[in-house]
C-alpha cells in the first residue's frame, strides 16, 4: 500500500521502534484512531528500567487523552508540596504546595509513580487492543526508506515493513541516526538512582514531597513511591572522570565521594540504598527538523533532555498524544502528519530541553551564585509560583496543535524563569 493511498476508510500501517513509554503511548494513541501498529522492541521483555517519575498535571491531561489517567493515578503517590533545600545549611530554600488550589489551576494533581507502574498502564491497554502487535528482541540495526514506505531491518535479519516509521528509541535512536545523523551531547552529569523499603528511610525525611538537596555541583532528591511503602532516592553530581552515555551498576564509594561538602542530614541518605543504578546522561541541542516523509521521532529520540525538570516522559506522553491528533487532523496522510506534529512540538520541547539546562545550574549553584539563587524564592506566593509554570503544566490534548504556525501565533523557544519549577526528578 503506498503511503499516498492511505486514508481514514483504508488506514496507514506505522512501524514503532522502542517500547518505553513514549513508545507504548504512541502505539496506544496511534491504534485507537484505527492505525495498525508493530511495536518493535530491542529487549527480550516489555518493560521498563529505572525507579521513580514525576507527572505533573500535563502528563495527566496526556494519559486521560489515552485513556489510562485513571489507572495511572491509582499507582501514584500524590504530594503536597515540591520543596528545595539547601544541602550545605539545610535552609529550606522553597516549597510549593500542589493540593487543591494547584488541581483547581491546572485540572490535574501533581504525583510521583514507579516508572513501572506507569508502564505497567499503558502497556495493560495496549495488549489489550487487537491493531497493536508486539515484536520483542527487535534491534534494529537500519531504517530504508521508499516511494512505497519504511522498512526496518532488525540486527538478526528480521524485516518489517509499513506506511511510516516512528523512532521512540531514546537517545541513541538508530531512526534519529537515518534522518539527522547528529551525536548526543554528553552532559559530564552522572545520575545515582535507586529505591529503599520506607523503614529504611530516616523518619525524618519522609516527607510525602518531592524533596531536592541543592548542593555545590550536586544534589540529591527523595521522595515516596507505591503508597509511601518505598522511597526513590536520586543523586546527581559533575563527573570528575569523562563520561560516555550510558547505564551500569554503581559504586557506593564514588557517590560519597561527591558529598563531602554538604550537611549530615541529606548525606545519611547515602548509606541507605543496598545497590545503585548510575546513569551517565546525556541531551542534544534542539533542532527545528525530526521528520523526513514517512519517518518521524518522539521522546528522548526527538528531544534528549537532562532531568532537572522532570519532564522527560511527561513531554514524550504529550508528543504521543499530538501525533495522534495530527494524523487526525491530517486525514492519515502520513508526512503531513509528521510535519504538523513536528510543527506543534519543536518550540515547547526546545524551551523545556533549554530551561532544563538553566535549571540545572541552579540545583548545583555555589559559591556567590549559591546565595544568589537561595534569594529568589524569598517571600514569594504560591500564585505566583502557579503562574511561573503555567506555560507548562496547563497544556491541553485539545489544544495540542495550536503551536504549529498557521494554527496560532507559535510561542518563543525561551528559558523558563528560575522560578518556573522545583519539580526534583
Amino acid at each position: 500500500m503506498s503511503i499516498a493511498s492511505t486514508s481514514a476508510n483504508n488506514p496507514p500501517s506505522v512501524l514503532l521502534v522502542g517500547g518505553g513509554i513514549g513508545g507504548m503511548a504512541a502505539a496506544l494513541a496511534l491504534a485507537r484512531i484505527g492505525v495498525a501498529v508493530d511495536l518493535l522492541e530491542q529487549s527480550a521483555t516489555i518493560g521498563e528500567i529505572g525507579a521513580g517519575l514525576q507527572l505533573g498535571p500535563n502528563a495527566f491531561a496526556a494519559l486521560d487523552a489515552l485513556g489510562v489517567g485513571e489507572a495511572v493515578r491509582r499507582g501514584s503517590v500524590f504530594t503536597d508540596r515540591l520543596v528545595m533545600m539547601d544541602a550545605v545549611d539545610c535552609g529550606e530554600v522553597a516549597s510549593v504546595p500542589v493540593g487543591e488550589a494547584f488541581r483547581a489551576r491546572f485540572r490535574n494533581p501533581y504525583a510521583v509513580s514507579h516508572r513501572a507502574d506507569l508502564h505497567g498502564a499503558i502497556h495493560e491497554a495496549v495488549k489489550q487492543h487487537p491493531l497493536i502487535r508486539f515484536h520483542t528482541s527487535a534491534q534494529v540495526a537500519h531504517v530504508d526508506m521508499g516511494a512505497q514506505g519504511v522498512t526496518a531491518v532488525t540486527q538478526d535479519g528480521r524485516r518489517f515493513k509499513a506506511d511510516a516509521i516512528v523512532g521512540c528509541d531514546g537517545v541513541k535512536s538508530v531512526v534519529r541516526a537515518r534522518l539527522i545523523g547528529d551525536a548526543p551531547r554528553v552532559s559530564g552529569h552522572v545520575v545515582y538512582r535507586a529505591v529503599v523499603p520506607a523503614a529504611d528511610m530516616p523518619a525524618d525525611l519522609r516527607w510525602n514531597a518531592p524533596v531536592v538537596w541543592a548542593g555545590p555541583d550536586c544534589h540529591l532528591v527523595h521522595y515516596p513511591l507505591r503508597h509511601g511503602e518505598q522511597y526513590n532516592l536520586v543523586v546527581t553530581f559533575h563527573s570528575r572522570e569523562r563520561e560516555e552515555w550510558g547505564v551500569s551498576d554503581g559504586s557506593k564509594e564514588e557517590v560519597l565521594s561527591y558529598f563531602e561538602g554538604v550537611h549530615a542530614r541529606p548525606r545519611q541518605l547515602l548509606d541507605r540504598p543496598t545497590s545503585w543504578r548510575r546513569w551517565s546522561t546525556a541531551d542534544r541541542d534542539p533542532v527545528a527538523r525530526w521528520s523526513e516523509g514517512p519517518a518521524t521521532l518522539l521522546g528522548d529520540a526527538a528531544h534528549p533532555m537532562m532531568q532537572y525538570l522532570a519532564q522527560g516522559a511527561c513531554m514524550a506522553l504529550e508528543d504521543a498524544v499530538t501525533l495522534g491528533e495530527a494524523v487526525k487532523a491530517c486525514g492519515f496522510d502520513m508526512p503531513a502528519a509528521f510535519k504538523l506534529y513536528e510543527a506543534a512540538r519543536v518550540a515547547r520541547t526546545a524551551r523545556v530541553v533549554l530551561s532544563v539546562r538553566e535549571m540545572g545550574r541552579l540545583y548545583h549553584a555555589k559559591g556567590v551564585e549559591r546565595l544568589v539563587r537561595n534569594s529568589l524564592w524569598v517571600g514569594r506566593s504560591p500564585e505566583r509560583f502557579y503562574d511561573a509554570v503555567e506555560w507548562l503544566y496547563a497544556w491541553r490534548p485539545e489544544h495540542c496543535l495550536e503551536d504549529a504556525p498557521g494554527a496560532l501565533q507559535p510561542r518563543g523557544v525561551a528559558m523558563a524563569e528560575p522560578a518556573a519549577a522545583l519539580s526534583p526528578h
